[in-house]
């Protein structure tokens, strides 16, 4: 079943019957393999598909597939300004390597002009979510403009924020049709992939960074610890906002 109604300006309207189409896939792909996921995404939803990527390990694995799969597939990523040196060069590989571009999305405001507005005292260090929202969340809504649905690469297992993804679902922030390939695979399923099909990474990866996002939110995980505590340490927070699942975000 296909079932979809637009609004006047394109956007995809979440009707009943749409959420049910999207629950009843979401169930059919339980016990699917990501590969299968991603087809059934790039067939759903065509030239309406996009990918959002902070060039993580999920993430790059994915980009691997879809090389594979729907090449076409627009991907972007959330240039903050605040990116690690090594991200932006894994963008610049992962182009070389598995021909995909990677948009990089910026904020209206560059740092020097976002910072200007606290005194120059960065935002990060005092209120690291409303930083998020600004360059990462309002940019995203900029990018879901015009599309139907959206590629992440979250897995459940990363954290209790994310155990209730389900394979396919709305997302009520963006307005768009939720696609999480990799909700059921494991870090080492990702990784195995990466070491078997020489997928670019992010180097800081093997010092001790499992999840990456801005430099000055991110330090090197240590023994024992979650794989995303290095992320806003510090701080009581743990999502950026942009995978952060309402009551009812996947019904």
């Amino acid at each position: 079943m296909n079932t979809q109604v637009l609004t006047e300006s394109g956007k995809l309207e979440p009707t009943e019957e749409l959420l049910a189409e999207l629950a009843a896939k979401s169930e059919e792909l339980e016990t699917a393999t990501p590969e299968e996921i991603i087809a059934w995404g790039a067939e759903r939803f065509g030239a309406k598909l996009t990918m959002g990527t902070a060039f993580g390990p999920e993430g790059c694995t994915i980009l691997y597939m879809l090389s594979k799969i729907a090449p076409n597939t627009p991907v972007f990523n959330l240039d903050t300004g605040y990116q690690f040196r090594e991200t932006l060069a894994l963008r610049d590989r992962i182009a070389e390597k598995l021909g995909i571009e990677v948009e990089l999305m910026k904020p209206d405001l560059t740092v020097e002009e976002y910072e200007a507005q606290t005194g120059g005292l960065p935002l990060y260090k005092t209120n690291p979510t409303q930083c998020c929202f600004d360059r990462k969340i309002t940019v995203l809504k900029r990018g879901a403009e015009g599309k139907h649905a959206w590629i992440s690469a979250i897995r459940r297992d990363q954290s209790p924020d994310r155990a209730k993804a389900s394979i396919v679902g709305w997302d009520k922030k963006f307005g768009l049709a939720k696609i999480n390939p990799l909700a059921n695979v494991t870090k080492s399923w990702v990784w195995r992939m990466i070491t078997e099909n020489d997928i670019p990474y992010n180097p800081l990866h093997d010092q001790g960074y499992t999840s990456i996002g801005c430099w000055p939110c991110t330090r090197a995980v240590g023994a024992g610890e979650d794989e995303r505590a290095g992320r806003w340490s510090g701080f009581a927070k743990t999502e950026c906002g942009l995978h952060t699942l309402d009551d009812d975000d996947n019904k």
